[in-house]
């Protein structure tokens, strides 16, 4: 009944639960068929957007994190499983430096909402941003050596085995093998349709779509797999100091797409680049190219939110048609 190594394996069984008397109920009924204590007290957390978070405190004093969503949510905690379990086979859990990818415990269905259950972190401020961003290159470089998930490629081509979510945005995937044609079909492409079926349609966005095969065609990234929502709200620090990732938007791609949005939304603390440039520097012509990747979760926001981010999208993608990224070679196989 306990899923939790099933899930660290990449089978994600999902746990019907037929109890509909609550959730604290339904929790109780997990617990006990699990082994675990009791529930004794659930404590809503602050901080999410898209799910309910709370705390689970047990009797015997252990905590676990659960998130909670209507059940036509059951998709976007699929993903969010699916993808914390690729993290941290990527991070290796064992390895020192490795980032923390919480590990789901369990996948609730209740009559009414879905529960994705995972270990409780103590998160702090402090000390521990240079180290992180040193995991992060190490993620990204040890991601080439397997596979980290059913279906995953490991590193042959671009993209996912499975469709999954940008914040609560569709994310679409499959697999092509060039670069550049993958982040124009399914990253900005996809923005722009949904934009365009709203009424709001940016100029020189066909333009733009079909020029970013041509900007990307000499540069030829390995395809890692990244957390593909990297922004500061989705990393932090344990009570350890060791770095933490959660809520990824998993893919194969380049390593780029990471460290372009951790300068976006306020950014990562300095600390953090240059823990990754020490680790693995990136290659020439990567700040060019961090408007453009950076485009994709510009159209994202302003798909899910509207206002200024439409005014930001299409002031970015102006920006990109009159002054694209160069089109030169950035990456050769003696870089991994």
């Amino acid at each position: 009944m306990l899923a939790g190594a099933d899930l660290a394996r990449g089978r994600r069984p999902l746990l019907r639960m037929t109890r509909a008397d609550s959730l604290a109920d339904s929790l109780a009924d997990w617990l006990a068929a699990a082994g675990l204590s009791a529930l004794r007290r659930r404590s809503p957390v602050a901080g999410g957007c898209i799910h309910q978070a709370w705390c689970l405190e047990l009797q015997d004093g252990r905590r676990l994190f659960a998130k909670t969503n209507r059940a036509e949510a059951l998709p976007l905690l699929q993903a969010e499983g699916d993808g914390l379990a690729a993290l941290g086979a990527a991070a290796g859990r064992a390895r020192p430096g490795a980032p923390l990818v919480p590990q789901p415990i369990a996948l609730l269905e209740l009559p009414d909402q879905v529960v994705l259950l995972l270990p409780w972190l103590e998160l702090r401020g402090g000390d521990g941003w240079e180290e992180l961003g040193g995991g992060l290159a190490g993620l990204h470089r040890r991601s080439l050596e397997q596979p980290c998930g059913p279906g995953d490629r490991g590193g042959a081509q671009f993209g996912w085995g499975r469709d999954n979510f940008i914040g609560s945005g569709p994310q679409a995937n499959g697999w092509l093998d060039d670069w550049g044609l993958f982040f124009a079909q399914r990253r900005l492409q996809p923005q722009l349709q949904r934009l365009a079926a709203a009424g709001i349609r940016l100029r020189g966005a066909s333009e733009l779509v079909a020029a970013v095969p041509c900007w990307l065609a000499e540069h030829r990234p390995p395809a890692c797999l990244v957390h593909g929502d990297l922004w500061s709200g989705n990393a932090g620090l344990a009570a350890s100091g060791q770095g933490v990732l959660f809520d990824p938007a998993v893919h194969r791609a380049d390593r780029e797409v990471d460290l372009a949005m951790a300068r976006l939304f306020g950014g990562f603390p300095a600390a953090f680049h240059r823990g990754y440039e020490a680790s693995w520097p990136l290659p020439a012509g990567h700040r060019q190219r961090q408007d453009l990747y950076n485009l994709y979760h510009l159209l994202n926001h302003a798909n899910l939110f509207g206002g200024g981010y439409v005014q930001g999208a299409q002031a970015c993608l102006e920006r990109l048609l009159k002054s694209p990224p160069p089109v030169r070679a950035g990456w050769s196989q003696g870089e991994s």
